[in-house]
């Protein structure tokens, strides 16, 4: 075992001099506590660590001992279920508020197993060996880092822990490995996968101006940035719910103790739309707070990101919430500060957007190594400061997601939920995603978007020249404009989270919105060519219908939403008669 001395530290950053091998990436035990830390930058005799844990009493002199290993965490079925830190410690074992220094948990739960191969099958890399009765069945997967051998030995039907053998493999050459239902795995390394494959569906949300304007893939990367207050985190929960991922993984980097709190007190009494049990029961809950080691708070985000690709390795849909990547970046920051580095913009590192995309490129969907499909997708929310989107964090991170939902502050305040301000918003899958749509019953999903952003411009440039002549002296074709913009907010684009016939909205009954909302649209500007004003299609009945269309027609009653094309004619057919009327 390689041993150094510490001389020199700073917070969680420490010098030790040694005459021993170290390699970068190491994982280290720090001081009489064997405090847990990492080795992140070598010289010819000295090397700098850092810490995850607290470092109040280390001293120059202390050890530091080499594991020889990377910084890893254990996979398993005790996962899933569990509130745990950014080292992967579920917090029911914590001794207080906090874990004690250098603590080490295992689950010491017993699960329920049962093989599914035999002595003398041959196994290979990542393919189940057996399954594990938890909260929802899992898989026991071979490690991907094991040599491909054949079965010698497999435990009965019965329950172990996590560190029981389950099975034996013959390697060649003639070593054998024991197989348990965890196995560590590098939280900075990938793990592999047979075959990155394209977008071919989006992640449902069940969010209107998400799933319509700016869909998301299954395994594809969005960004949500957002300054305070605008509703990141309660868009997160709603996602978190209603999203259509097998399994949530929830990271709160580095956020405030009050708001995680609130997390971790309401995310695990949420219920489950599909099952009606608890939520948390198909959720992981990563807590790390800023009060915690700073330094942690870097690791958490890779331990997400590893866990995430552990449940898709055994061909789940995984959604990451990772909440927020500016408090990583500063995390980051802090300790290039105290490592002496060249600060770049705003005084963060310089590998600021290589790490950045190192953290999103491990999204995607995958071909396992068992021939399964599986995805991750990761929503990072980002909280720039002061809601300045063009700050750094921002910025690098815009190249590497696909989509972005820009929160507003200006909606925020009008209570305008959810936050995303359309003009500002984007999303590249949605090219990909509209065969999805059309085989969904609507083949004019793409022409039907692009017309309703069309028109969300045009609001904007009328609105500000509203503003300097009137509403009133507009042409009619542009009041209309307005009107038609504003029901388009307020009919597919507004969504209330405590709503309980519109928190939710399926794909079919998005359509029918969509669709009668665009043929609203289409006889107001065949009325106005023909005369009418637009203040007499806005006293129509069926406009305040249909600006309540969500509220009013819940996924039980889709097919009613079909019958207001009925009332849509009968209303607008009766408009020429009543000017000529009027005349």
């Amino acid at each position: 075992m390689s041993e150094a001395r510490i001389r020199w530290i700073s917070g969680p950053v420490l010098r030790a001099v040694t005459q021993d091998v170290f390699h970068v990436y190491e994982a280290v035990a720090v001081g009489p506590s064997a405090l847990l830390g990492e080795v992140i930058k070598l010289g010819p005799d000295e090397f700098v660590a850092q810490i995850y844990e607290d470092t109040t009493g280390l001293k120059p002199g202390d050890s530091v001992a080499g594991t020889g290993q990377p910084l890893s965490i254990p996979l398993g079925p005790g996962i899933l279920g569990t509130i745990c830190d950014g080292l992967l410690r579920p917090l029911e074992a914590a001794d207080g508020p906090f874990f004690r220094p250098g603590a080490r948990s295992r689950s010491a739960r017993r699960f329920s197993f049962e093989p599914t191969v035999l002595a003398g099958d041959r196994v290979r890399p990542g393919q189940p060996i057996g399954k594990v009765a938890t909260l929802r069945p899992q898989l026991c997967l071979v490690p991907p880092d094991a040599a491909p051998g054949i079965v010698q030995w497999a435990a009965p039907p019965g329950e172990y822990s996590d560190a029981e053998p389950i099975c034996r493999l013959e390697q060649p050459g003639g070593a054998s490995r024991e197989i348990t239902l965890a196995h560590p795995w590098p939280v900075r390394q990938p793990r592999p996968v047979s075959q990155r494959l394209p977008i071919a569906g989006p992640m449902i949300t069940g969010q209107r101006i998400l799933d319509t304007l700016f869909p998301v893939g299954r395994g594809s990367r969005a960004a949500l940035p957002g300054g305070f207050g605008t509703g990141k985190t309660i868009l997160q929960q709603a996602l978190a719910k209603w999203c259509d991922a097998d399994v949530i993984i929830y990271v709160g980097c580095g956020e405030r103790g009050n708001e995680m709190s609130e997390v971790l007190d309401e995310l695990p009494k949420l219920p489950d739309p599909r099952s009606g049990r608890p939520l948390m029961e198909r959720t992981v809950i990563i807590a790390n707070t800023s009060n915690m080691p700073v330094a942690a708070r870097e690791a958490s985000i890779y331990t997400a990101i590893t866990v995430a690709e552990y449940f898709r390795d055994q061909g789940l849909h995984v959604a990451l919430m990772a909440d927020s990547t500016s408090r990583w970046a500063e995390a980051l920051r802090e300790v290039s500060g105290r490592l002496g580095e060249l600060p770049g913009e705003a005084g963060y590192p310089a590998y600021l957007s290589s790490r950045l995309a190192q953290f999103y490129e491990r999204a995607g969907r995958v071909s396992t190594l068992a021939g399964a499909e599986g995805s991750v997708t990761i929503i990072g929310a980002i909280s720039p400061p002061a809601g300045d989107f063009t700050e750094p964090v921002t910025m690098h991170t815009r190249r590497c997601v696909r989509t972005f939902w820009a929160l507003d502050r200006g909606r925020a305040q009008a209570r305008f939920y959810p936050a995303i301000h359309p003009l500002q918003s984007y999303s590249a899958d949605a090219a990909p995603l509209a065969r999805w749509w059309q085989a969904q019953g609507n083949p004019d999903w793409s022409a039907q978007r692009k017309r309703l952003l069309e028109l969300l411009e045009a609001q904007v440039r009328l609105e500000r020249m509203a503003r300097i002549v009137g509403k009133d002296a507009l042409p009619p074709a542009q009041q209309l404009t307005l009107l038609c913009a504003d029901l388009v907010n307020e009919a597919v684009l507004r969504q209330s989270s405590y709503s309980d016939s519109d928190r939710y909205c399926s794909p079919q009954r998005q359509t029918q919105i969509l669709n009668v909302v665009i043929r609203f649209i289409d006889l107001a500007h065949g009325a106005v060519a023909a005369g009418v004003h637009p203040d007499r299609i806005g006293d129509l009945p069926i406009c305040r219908t249909l600006q309540r269309i969500g509220e009013e027609f819940g996924e039980a009653h889709i097919a009613q939403i079909r019958d207001l094309w009925k009332e849509l004619d009968s209303e607008f057919s009766g408009l020429p008669h009543e000017r000529t009327d009027a005349r």
